[in-house]
């Protein structure tokens, strides 16, 4: 029985990856993927850690030795995942999360039938919207086209298994503890892994 495949989409501002830091901080044994990218690293960003950064001519030449479970091109920028890591890690019962688009989990959910596939909303698009503006991070114009994006979003939610509605923090962070942890539980888990006690 191989690990746990965890798939979190959001729309930008939906507090995505807030959430998945305090998932990880909680849960030491979920291993995140980290992506690749050709877009450059912002302040505070270390390679290897939100991401991979990479040329386009290194980008191009991974996805021509199929290295990526999938990849997209998204305002101008590459981002890719990593088949063979999620593979060999899946390999040795770790469990694995990703963060992508609903675009990209439809693309894993191929490969990988098993997934978990959770998708955090924020309680409104006018919440969402105060929340883009709070954070400081884009012009009015970004914002309006991460709203439009976001409205995209939502026509997709009707494929995931399980929806978190990040009104308050706290909770929404219990409910994705509580998912990971339920994946583990399940009988043909439990079954695998106490052989032993149920022969």
């Amino acid at each position: 029985m191989s690990g746990c495949l965890f798939t979190v989409v959001a729309p930008s501002g939906a507090g995505k990856s807030s959430l998945v830091a305090a998932l990880l901080e909680r849960d030491r044994s979920i291993e995140l993927s980290v992506s690749y990218t050709t877009r450059p690293p912002r302040p505070g960003e270390v390679d290897g850690r939100e991401y991979h950064f990479v040329t386009r001519e290194k980008f191009e030449s991974l996805v021509a030795e199929d290295e990526f479970l999938e990849h997209a091109e998204v305002y101008g920028n590459l981002y890719g995942t990593s088949k063979k890591w999620i593979e060999s890690k899946r390999a040795k019962d770790a469990d694995v999360l990703l963060e992508i688009d609903w675009q990209g989990a439809r693309a894993v959910k191929k490969l990988f039938p098993d997934m978990i596939y959770l998708y955090i909303l924020p309680p409104s698009i006018d919440e969402l919207e105060r929340r883009l503006i709070k954070r400081g991070k884009d012009s009015a114009e970004v914002i309006q086209r991460r709203l439009s994006e976001a409205r995209e979003d939502l026509k997709h939610v009707h494929k995931a298994d399980y929806v978190i509605i990040n009104q308050d923090f706290g909770v929404a962070v219990e409910d994705l503890v509580a998912i990971t942890r339920a994946c583990r539980l399940t009988a043909a888990r439990q079954i695998a892994a106490h052989a032993d006690l149920l022969k």
